[in-house]
């Protein structure tokens, strides 16, 4: 008896809270539009199959990759990616965390097929942070 072709890769989003624990980040099409999320500074995306070929990058409201520090865990049940930043995500703000391939057009998964871009948007919750004012030019004063 011939062994079943794995399912698709399926991914997941999570984020740690305050109090450590983990919530999960709803995925919905941008269109429909961005789960809320809670100021953090950890975000744990996972995988159903383990991937080759890929890179993981959270993207600011400007399109900026923000720096982090990331771990990736990975077995024969799929991937465990952890990207810690150095600061909490901004309240209000938008972000993407994306997906894609690391060299080349395209990742593959476990079975060596080709998967599209993921693009997984969301929103922290709260008012948008302005930005400080810029400091007062002090004045020359005449002699």
């Amino acid at each position: 008896m011939a062994s079943a072709a794995p399912a698709p890769a399926v991914f997941t989003l999570q984020y740690v809270l305050p109090d450590a624990g983990l919530e999960a980040i709803p995925i919905v099409g941008e269109e429909e539009g961005r789960p809320l999320i809670e100021p953090t500074a950890t975000l744990e995306l996972r995988s159903s199959q383990p991937l080759h070929n890929y890179r993981v990058r959270v993207f600011d409201e400007a399109d900026r990759a923000l720096a982090s520090d990331d771990a990736a865990e990975e077995s024969a049940s799929g991937l465990v990616y952890r990207i810690v930043l150095p600061t909490a995500l901004k309240s209000g703000h938008r972000y993407v965390l994306v997906v894609d391939a690391q060299t080349g057009t395209s990742m593959t998964d476990a079975r060596g097929q080709e998967l599209a871009d993921v693009r997984l948007a969301f929103q922290v919750a709260g008012e948008k942070e302005k930005p400080p004012p810029p400091a007062k030019a002090a004045k020359s004063r005449r002699r």
